[in-house]
């Protein structure tokens, strides 16, 4: 009987510490929901967080079907509420890979010189599309959009 409750207090003890030891990345980060917007059955998170280092780092990952290591989906930062026509482009954000879903960029500064951090970003007037492509007619096919920074809520 000792040797079973043993058991039970170590496992607990193990399986508390696997829990607990994995720190955040961030110092301090929001999650931003992205919406389906195509007939592609996508939706997605940007997790926007402070490094450490004070750096801004955008990280989308988007919740499908994954696909081949070729292939990957542009991504861009944008000024303005989605659907705003014609929005401006506010940074060239890294692509997400089809294989993984996932895609990081860190960001420091905005296509128009400005200077971005995580305290800046939570104020920013933007959104985030993610194309099917870079080119061609798939570019104007939106697999996921979403607002965010100071419009998250529209």
């Amino acid at each position: 009987m000792k040797k079973i409750v043993l058991a039970l207090v170590i496992g607990v003890l193990f399986y508390g510490c696997t829990e607990t030891e994995r720190p955040s990345r961030y110092v301090q980060s929001t999650i931003y929901e992205l919406q389906q917007t195509s007939e592609y059955n996508y939706t997605g998170q940007l997790e926007a967080g402070e490094l450490p280092t004070g750096e801004l780092e955008l990280v989308i990952t988007l919740k499908g079907e994954k696909g081949s290591k070729a292939v990957t989906y542009p991504a861009h930062l944008h000024y303005g509420p989605y659907g705003t026509s014609d929005a401006p482009m506010a940074a060239m954000l890294n692509p997400i890979y089809a294989s993984s879903l996932e895609g990081a960029t860190i960001l420091k500064e905005l296509a128009n010189g400005n200077v971005i951090n995580y305290e800046s970003f939570k104020t920013f007037n933007g959104h985030i599309k993610v194309h099917l492509s870079s080119e061609g007619p798939d570019y104007d096919v939106i697999l996921v959009a979403g607002n965010v920074g100071a419009n998250a809520t529209e």
